[in-house]
């Protein structure tokens, strides 16, 4: 952390109080809730285990990565949309849009969790293995490339995040209260699931542009 500015280790505190705060939400929604489905408990535990590593992340030495957290994140990923399928004949696009942001969180998560460059060795180490120089050229685009197309990832991601944090955190507006149409009684009905779903959106979208 010693290379850290003091604003960027500012905003790292903040982000990881915002992780904490749902993550404890999470697991007292998981333990606590009666008549909670086992669908609804599995939520909770992979909100949970997804606020809990977005918490500890500015403090290591990069992104969690490894096979295991890969696997963890991406099934996690599936999980919510596939879920909002199942055994479902009517109001599939609006279950889906209701599972978006947790997923969106999720696949974050696994692109995260890749190695922090985005690609393999760095190329100056592949050269210095050994790379005969007449390729130098065809690895400093193959780079190049590589490192465009993790921005554009990166970026879209965001986007999307951004944009889902915004929906979920204006959804449960007091206004949204005399609601008529089923979506948005729902909303109001339970804001808080609302608010996390948000700040978990918002929170991703910081980490993904910031140094971690």
């Amino acid at each position: 952390m010693s290379d850290k500015t003091p604003a960027l280790h500012v905003v790292h505190c903040m982000l990881t109080l915002l992780f904490a705060l749902v993550a404890l939400h999470a697991l007292r929604q998981g333990v606590r809730s009666p008549g909670a489905g086992r669908r609804d408990r599995v939520d909770h535990l992979l909100h949970f285990a997804m606020a809990t590593a977005m918490a500890a992340m500015p403090w290591s030495l990069g992104p969690p990565s490894g096979r295991t957290m890969t696997v963890l994140f991406t099934a996690a990923a599936l999980w919510f949309p596939l879920t909002a399928l199942h055994h479902r004949t009517v109001g599939t696009v609006s279950a889906l849009a209701g599972r978006l942001p947790p997923a969106a969180g999720m696949a974050a998560m696994v692109w995260m969790s890749r190695t922090p460059d985005g690609r393999g060795a760095p190329v100056h180490e592949t050269l210095a293995g050994g790379v005969p120089a007449a390729h130098h050229s065809a690895a400093h685009g193959h780079a190049a490339n590589a490192s465009v197309t993790a921005a554009v990832i990166t970026v879209a991601l965001t986007a999307c995040l951004l944009g889902l944090a915004v929906r979920s955190l204006t959804r449960p507006m007091p206004a949204l209260r005399t609601a008529t149409d089923t979506a948005h009684r729902a909303a109001a009905a339970d804001p808080y699931g609302h608010v996390r779903d948000g700040a978990m959106s918002l929170g991703t979208a910081v980490m993904l542009l910031l140094p971690h």
